[in-house]
């Protein structure tokens, strides 16, 4: 049975798709078979594997409208083991159109369920609002990746994140816990970013990924050129960072490099940084 992966903030500009993207590329390469289901109206995620939008003919509003099976709907990408099911424009108008139907918020997880078991990953990239199509992904997935900046307001969001996310649980979603909590864009230099990363740590032991993103040019380089930053630049600070997480989700021990790195903090707890 796959595992189904939300990666979910309501707050935009935090990196939901881009680790979307990346991860699944890295487990892809690790003869991981997965899916992304890009579940945000502004398709980032399927522009970021290369994917023109105008060449869809079928995406996911089509599936969570019932219009056509998510079988019917996936698209193979150019990197190895990784599907979409790509969005379109037309999925903004998807809370409207189903705002009358009684099993609104379960029509993602029905699909989902059909083609589970032909993945080992399926990541869902929600859209930057706490609604219908968010709520939908929170309600089909297994488990939570909340990407977040370290910075002070990014507090109030996690906040509400987790109200939401504790009523899909007591109505809709029993087993939904949070993956982890991964700190995207950080700057370890600033006392601010280190202070927002304690204060997480505090409300949410064991939930903070010892992995952090840094900012780095190559990470916001490679959708321009349609690829995950592993394919665009294997080298690059970025592309270590997401190949250290990928291997923090895989439950394997982390290879911290032997020179510390500006901008990469990585912690294992057995054997921290000196």
């Amino acid at each position: 049975m796959g595992k189904i992966i939300a990666v979910a903030n309501q707050k935009g500009g935090v990196g939901k798709s881009t680790t979307v993207v990346n991860i699944s590329a890295y487990l892809g390469s690790r003869d991981k078979k997965v899916l992304c289901i890009d579940a945000d109206p502004q398709g980032n995620t399927t522009t970021a594997f290369g994917i023109k939008k105008k060449t869809v003919s079928a995406s996911t509003y089509d599936v969570i409208t019932g219009k056509t099976r998510i079988q019917d709907a996936v698209i193979h990408t150019d990197f190895k083991n990784v599907s979409i099911l790509p969005a379109t424009e037309d999925l903004a108008g998807c809370e409207i159109e189903l705002a009358n139907n009684e099993n609104r918020l379960n029509r993602l997880k029905m699909q989902v369920l059909t083609c589970k078991t032909d993945y080992d990953y399926i990541f869902i990239d929600c859209p930057p609002a706490l609604g219908t199509i968010t709520i939908n992904g929170l309600v089909a997935c297994d488990t939570i990746i909340v990407p977040m900046l370290a910075e002070f307001f990014a507090l109030e969001g996690l906040s509400q994140l987790v109200n939401t996310i504790k009523i899909v649980k007591s109505n809709y979603n029993p087993a939904l816990e949070i993956e982890g909590i991964l700190f995207t864009m950080f700057d370890g230099r600033l006392n601010v970013a280190n202070d927002v990363v304690e204060e997480v740590k505090k409300f949410f032991p064991d939930k903070v990924f010892e992995t952090k993103i840094p900012r780095n040019v190559r990470i916001s380089e490679a959708p321009s050129y349609g690829k995950p930053v592993m394919y665009y630049d294997k080298s690059s600070k970025g592309a270590e960072a997401y190949e250290l997480l990928c291997h923090e989700i895989l439950g394997e021990p982390l290879e911290l490099p032997k020179k510390k790195r500006r901008g990469i903090f990585t912690f294992n707890k057995k054997n921290k940084e000196e």
